[in-house]
This record gives C-alpha cells, sequence and structure tokens, in this order.
C-alpha cells in the first residue's frame, strides 16, 4: 500500500517480512468471489457459445508467435467468390 507495488504469492512474492505484513488482498480475488465470478460464468457460457457460432478456441498457454499465428489463421479465410 506504501508503494503501489504489486505482488503475488508465487510468481513475485514480497521481498520482506516487513512489506509483506503490510500487504493486502483485493477483494475481488477472495475465494467466495471467484467463486460466484465461475458461477455466473458457467451459467452463461453455453448461450455465448451458441451465439457466436464462428468463435474458436485459444490454447494462450504457449508462445506468444504461436498464439498469434493461430488466431490469423482463424480469422483470416479467402472472401467468397462470386460465381457468374
Amino acid at each position: 500500500p506504501v508503494t503501489g507495488e504489486r505482488y503475488h504469492t508465487t510468481f513475485r512474492p514480497a521481498p520482506t517480512p516487513e512489506i509483506q505484513a503490510r500487504l493486502r488482498q483485493n477483494p475481488k480475488d477472495q475465494e467466495e468471489n471467484i467463486e460466484k465470478r465461475l458461477e455466473i460464468y458457467c451459467g452463461n457460457v453455453k448461450a455465448l457459445e451458441d451465439f457466436y457460432q464462428d468463435a474458436f478456441y485459444v490454447n494462450a498457454d504457449q508462445d506468444p508467435y504461436a498464439v498469434f499465428e493461430f488466431i490469423e489463421s482463424c480469422i483470416i479465410k479467402p472472401l467468397p467468390c462470386k460465381k457468374n
């Protein structure tokens, strides 16, 4: 709270116990709030999938260039030709 720095308990822990003692958790990150958001998501995901029928799933847990190439390959499609 003093410096405005952000820390993560796993990926970027506070460097000292004194800083750790000053830290506060965002209320949106508490378990019960995350569970509520997941319930809302699960309740709406089917309707979204039905509405966005041309949507595609992206595995974003890979190299950023691979993600970009996959997305690009999904959205760049040849324009339909007009038959004479």
